[in-house]
């Protein structure tokens, strides 16, 4: 079996090699729109599928996808579009708890499988300077929520409830027992 990453996420393919798995990334583009209302464990399956499906798959080859979203008060919260959208994103997580969730689609010889991964995390209370400062340093726009907490966001973080993984981007340990272990 050889393992496809359809993701361009420079921490999913920290995870994968931390965890000791061999990979290439191979990425395609697709469609990452979400209807409003839509479910949140639905759309970040939906968003998984579409990935690993828009990626080429050869014989003998296992097609990785995922999508992580931020959920706060039924809202999903994408990537930021400016520093508004990041400042608004991080003082409404600020000094509450929300989930993060991660869908992964797999795709083999075998057939396709799904699921989903909720983890709740909790931020401290926040100061308008600590998100400015945060905001500053850039590390906000390329992430779910508008942070990082394998980053300069961990200083934030008052605790989470799940797989710590799973709010990087990637449920190691999920994905090994339910996909990779059965490969």
């Amino acid at each position: 079996m050889k393992l496809v990453l359809a993701s361009k996420s420079p921490r999913r393919s920290e995870i994968l090699k931390n965890a000791g798995f061999e990979f290439i990334i191979r990425t395609a583009d697709a469609d990452e729109t979400i209807a409003d209302g839509t479910n949140p464990e639905d759309a970040v399956v939906m968003l998984a599928a579409r990935k690993a499906m828009a990626v080429e798959r050869n014989e003998d080859e296992v097609v990785l996808g995922a999508d992580t979203i931020v959920v706060l008060d039924d809202k999903i919260l994408g990537k930021p579009k400016d520093r508004e959208d990041a400042f608004n994103m991080l003082r409404s997580l600020s000094g509450r708890v929300h989930s993060v969730f991660t869908g992964v689609c797999a795709i083999s010889d075998k057939g396709s499988m799904t699921f989903a991964e909720e983890t709740k995390v909790e931020f401290y209370p926040l100061t308008d300077e600590e998100i400015n400062t945060y905001i500053d340093s850039n590390d906000c726009y390329d992430k779910a929520g508008a942070y990082g907490i394998q980053g300069l966001a961990s200083k934030f973080i008052r605790g989470i409830n799940g797989d710590y993984f799973n709010v990087v981007g990637l449920p190691i340990s999920s994905v090994y027992k339910k996909i990779l272990k059965n490969q």
